[in-house]
Order: C-alpha cells, then sequence, then structure tokens
C-alpha cells in the first residue's frame, strides 16, 4: 500500500465527492450557531437546518455565498469535552476532524452506502472488518435495506452486525433535531483490533429532545417521520488514517507524530498524547477566537492550557518547547484551515499571556501538592482537591495523575460533592447579595454583608491565624486564643498573656506576620481526626466542641490551626499588616485590634 499523508487523504476526499456532485463546504468555527450545544461535535451541525427547515436549494449558506444544494461534503474542525479525563490511552481525543458526505433529499441509503465503499476500498485501497445495522426496535423497524445494499457490495452475511439503538441509532444533536438508524463500517488496526471509523446515519426522523431522552424513552416525546430522509456520515480522520497507514493507534500516525517529536525522548507515553492532543485543541480554539475563562468553552480552553502548563512544570520543559508545538499545530494544518495562519499571532500571544497569568498560581499551588504529601495522608480528599482547585486553578486530573504517580487515593466522587456545594452556596450568596438585605456570612466570629467584605473578612481571618503564631513565636508557647471577632473593617483578637506586652515586642509581632505575607507561602488545608490534628501540633481552641473530623489549615513552618472558615489560598493575599491597639481584656487576658490594607 503506497503511503498517504493527512493532508492527501483529505484532498481526496473532497475531490472524491465535489466529483459526484457534491458542494465542498468549508468547516464551521468550533463555536457553534446552535445555542444547545457548548462547541461544535460534529460534521452536521452546520447543516442541520437543511433536514427540517432551509431548503439546500435555495438557502444561501453564509460560508460559500451560495445555495448547498441536496448534496454536500465537508472536513469539520470538532471538540468533544467529555472524553478530556480519557485522553491519553490510544484512542480518546478532545480536538478531531470529522470527515463527512450529506444528502438533505438527494440520495438516500443505496448511494451513501455504495460511495462509502467505493472511496475506502477503490480510492484507498482498504479492507472493511465488518459493518453494523441496525437491529430494530419497538418504534423502528429493523434496517434490512442496509444488509442488502452491504451483501451486493460483496460484504458476507457474517460481517453484517446486528446492534440496538444505544449504539446504530444517531442523533440528535443538541436539544432536538434529525435523527435515524445507522451502519458503521470498522477496520483492523495494526494490532489486529477492530476500529469503527466511519459511520453512516440515516436521518428518517424529527426528534423533539435530547438523545438521551431518546434513549431513555420519554413517554410524552415521540419520533416523527421527516418529510425528506436525508444522509449525514462522519468519518474521524484521526481513526481513517491509523487503518491507512498500518499503526496501532491514533498517535503513532503522521498527524501526531512530529509534534510528539519535539517533546523529551524519556516522557511518559500517556503525559506525550495528553500534551500533543491538548496542544491542537488549545491552538484551534484559540484560532477560533476562544479566550481562557471561568466559563462556557473558554474553560475548556483554560482547562486544557493549565493541564499543559503543569506539565510543562512538572517536567521541567524549556518554555519554548510548547510554543514550537503550537507553531507546528498551525504550520501543519494551515493550507486547509487558513484561520490559523490568519490568527496565528493572537494564538500565541494569548496563550503566553495565559501561561504569564498561571505561573505563580501554579508554582504556589505545586508547593500546596508538595506540602500535603509531607503531610503523610494516603488519599487526597475531595474537600482538600476542591480547595486546591478553587484557590490555585489547579487541574483535577492532573491532582489525580499525581496522586497515581505518588501511589496516593484520589477522592472523585467527594470533589464532585464539594463542587455541587460550592455551587449551590454561590447560587445562594447570589441569591442575598442580590436580595439587598442582611449577612451573606454570619458565623459570630466572622460578619459580611457582601461580596467585597466577605473578601475582606477572609483575607483578616487568615491574618488572625498568623497573627497568633507569630505572638508564640515572639511571646513564647503560653500564648492561647481566648476568643476573636472579625469585621470588614478589623481584627479583635485576645489571647493568654500575663503582662502588657511592650511596643518593641509589637514591631516584632507585625514585622513577622509582614514578612510571612511577603513570602506569600501557600495556605494549605488538610482534612484529618481531631485526635490527629491534635498529635500533629495543631492549635485549638480551649473549651471549643469539635466534629470527629476537621480541617486543619496550616502555613509552612509558622502555623497549624484547627478551624472551619475561610481563607485566602496564600499569605500574598492578606496584604499589609498592621496592629492598632493592645489592652488588657480581663485578669491574665489580652486584646490586640488589627487592619489589614
Amino acid at each position: 500500500m503506497v503511503f498517504m499523508s493527512a493532508q492527501e487523504v483529505r484532498e481526496k476526499f473532497i475531490r472524491f465527492f465535489e466529483s459526484r456532485n457534491h458542494t465542498a463546504v468549508p468547516s464551521s468555527s468550533l463555536i457553534p450557531d446552535d445555542p444547545s450545544v457548548l462547541l461544535t461535535t460534529a460534521g452536521m451541525q452546520q447543516f442541520k437546518p437543511y433536514y427540517s427547515e432551509l431548503d439546500p436549494d435555495t438557502a444561501v449558506h453564509p460560508s460559500i455565498s451560495k445555495p448547498v444544494g441536496k448534496n454536500a461534503v465537508s472536513i469539520q474542525k470538532s471538540f468533544r469535552t467529555s472524553d478530556i479525563d480519557e485522553v491519553g490511552d490510544e484512542s480518546h481525543l478532545t480536538f478531531f476532524e470529522m470527515m463527512g458526505n450529506f444528502s438533505f433529499g438527494g440520495y438516500f441509503k443505496k448511494e451513501a452506502i455504495t460511495l462509502a465503499h467505493e472511496f475506502l476500498t477503490k480510492e484507498l485501497g482498504l479492507t472493511i472488518s465488518y459493518v453494523t445495522i441496525f437491529e430494530g426496535s419497538n418504534t423502528v423497524p429493523k434496517d434490512e435495506e442496509s444488509r442488502a445494499i452491504w451483501r451486493s457490495l460483496g460484504i458476507e452475511d457474517e460481517d453484517i452486525r446486528e446492534e440496538g439503538m444505544e449504539d446504530v441509532f444517531w442523533g440528535p444533536t443538541g436539544t432536538s433535531g434529525p435523527c435515524g438508524p445507522t451502519t458503521e463500517i470498522y477496520f483492523k488496526n495494526a494490532k489486529g483490533q477492530d476500529v469503527e471509523t466511519w459511520n453512516l446515519v440515516f436521518n428518517e426522523y424529527f426528534y423533539p429532545g435530547s438523545r438521551e431522552e431518546l434513549l431513555s424513552g420519554a413517554p410524552e416525546k415521540k419520533l416523527e417521520k421527516l418529510k425528506t430522509a436525508g444522509v449525514d456520515t462522519g468519518m474521524g480522520l484521526e481513526r481513517l488514517m491509523m487503518a491507512l497507514q498500518n499503526k496501532k493507534n491514533i498517535f503513532e500516525t503522521d498527524l501526531f507524530m512530529s509534534l510528539s517529536a519535539e517533546l523529551p525522548a524519556q516522557l511518559d507515553e500517556r503525559r506525550k498524547r495528553i500534551i500533543a492532543d491538548h496542544v491542537r485543541g488549545v491552538t484551534f480554539l484559540l484560532g477560533d477566537g476562544v479566550v481562557p475563562s471561568n466559563k462556557g468553552a473558554g474553560y475548556i480552553l483554560r482547562r486544557l492550557m493549565r493541564r499543559m502548563m503543569t506539565f510543562e512544570k512538572l517536567d521541567a520543559f524549556a518554555p519554548e518547547i510548547f510554543e514550537k508545538i503550537i507553531t507546528l499545530v498551525i504550520g501543519q494544518y494551515a493550507s486547509f484551515y487558513p484561520e490559523l495562519l490568519n490568527n496565528a499571532e493572537n494564538i500565541r500571544s494569548a496563550y503566553a499571556a495565559e501561561r504569564e497569568k498561571f505561573r505563580k498560581n501554579l508554582d504556589i499551588g505545586l508547593r500546596a501538592y508538595e506540602a500535603f504529601l509531607k503531610s503523610g495522608a494516603t488519599a487526597l480528599s475531595g474537600a482538600h482537591a476542591f480547595n486546591m482547585y478553587q484557590t490555585f486553578g489547579f487541574p483535577r486530573e492532573v491532582m489525580r495523575e499525581l496522586c497515581l504517580q505518588h501511589n496516593i487515593g484520589f477522592d472523585d466522587t467527594g470533589f464532585e460533592e464539594e463542587l455541587k456545594k460550592h455551587q449551590e452556596l454561590s447560587r445562594a450568596g447570589a441569591e442575598k447579595k442580590f436580595g439587598g438585605h442582611g449577612l451573606i456570612l454570619d458565623t459570630g466570629e466572622l460578619k459580611a454583608a457582601n461580596e467585597e467584605e466577605l473578601k475582606k473578612v477572609t483575607r483578616l481571618h487568615t491574618a488572625t491565624h498568623m497573627l497568633q503564631a507569630a505572638l508564640r513565636h515572639i511571646l513564647g508557647s503560653e500564648v492561647h486564643q481566648m476568643g476573636s471577632d472579625i469585621t470588614a473593617e478589623r481584627l479583635r483578637f485576645d489571647f493568654t498573656f500575663a503582662r502588657k506586652v511592650t511596643s518593641q515586642e509589637i514591631a516584632r509581632v507585625e514585622d513577622l506576620v509582614n514578612q510571612k505575607i511577603k513570602e506569600d507561602e501557600p495556605v494549605i488545608m488538610v482534612e484529618m481526626p481531631i485526635e490527629a490534628a491534635k498529635v500533629a501540633g495543631a492549635l485549638t481552641v480551649e473549651r471549643a466542641k469539635y466534629a470527629p473530623v476537621v480541617k486543619v489549615y496550616s502555613i509552612e513552618n509558622f502555623s497549624k490551626e484547627v478551624c472551619g472558615g475561610p481563607h485566602v489560598s496564600h499569605t500574598g493575599e492578606v496584604g499589609v499588616f498592621r496592629i492598632v491597639k493592645e489592652e488588657a481584656s480581663a485578669a491574665g487576658i489580652r486584646r490586640m485590634r488589627a487592619t489589614v490594607e
């Protein structure tokens, strides 16, 4: 078999269908017009209206400034977020290219199957391993028509397999749309494994709900026959290249080898695959104008970028390696996706800006993880992991991978529970905030009326811990907390001490707290049994009642306390610390008031 590159296959695919009366349509953006989906996940998304609303012979398609006609062909940039955690094995990707031909009343099963068979076996010289057809259900009959067509093309009966609705009944895309039975085509890779490569969907129906509702059999929603049946096919280029180039997995194809070659040779294979996938995804998302953020497509982009940046730090890459690979991706794909070249400078500068923004938090996050390792814990709890994610933007999948590397358990379920609790608290806080009444925080010790005050009391709360630690360092271990009160203006701290604190001692305490703020140490939270916390040297409040399992907040070599309140993620957030007053509170008890700026 003659070697064919991915670029040659793209060109061959488009020419094949153009010569058979199909209009070539450029890939649409990864940001879809359809508000029911976050990102473009399939080639048919830009053609969805032609199956039920628009007339393909008269409606002008915006990217080609003319009607598509009844038959179209495209190679679509696609992105699926559901596979992010699986990336690193031999087949899963986030970004991929979907090759497809489409018909909106121009032809149906016979032509679609015949064209696919001709392209694969005659144009590419491949041998089909087997195909699947729909076995039927209580609402849709078995697809005997497709069976007969495959037989006429020489596919033996034993190589035509029946499967159910979960596997070979496609759609709809989003919250509603066209759908129907499919026939799938499988090939063997170099390991002799069968890999599904091309899926031919026969859109005969419209469903007024999601695919999940269709599979669950939602009683109030019924399949409706389309006025005009259509064809929607999708073939993953990456999987096709694995079969065509006789490779064991997609990462051995020419789509990835040049990218992997730029990574250190000693790097773990799984990590190489993750990086190669994420660099492509990041480059294409940035090329379509996605901006890193905390929501929507921007959140997905940031998640990929920060995972890459964490690996860069852990594996001590030279900074220019990722920049070079991004440039390679742009060059490798620009002839087919010219928007990459047009936006090349924006892609590189946006990546560099996010890298600089994340760098400091990443350093602190890794130090926090190292401190967690030193604690001797055998598992990273969901609460602790979520705290690191929330405060440092430390990617969950990286924490999971680090735990695997160090043979430490990772509580995925607990993380999800903490995430849900955080979302519920955020909603509740927003409701109180916009209701315009009362405090959004009132623990007795801490009080805040709005989000701005909440940030301030959080800084003051961490400063209170640091104040007690500094007092014990300067005045001795006889200092113990006897009470505290924190508002948005100041903190008040009562502690045991037999005499007045001198002005020189006050200055030393203040200087020590500010020195620790300047060092910008991470504030680490670990959950543990209360007795273990006491043995570990965590300070507690006399006469206070504690739960069996408590949170311990610590600043390395300085402070360690049992506490349940809000804290900053690292000491630099506290600001400038000032002691404004020291006085007696009761016999043997002193009181300090302090502020942060």
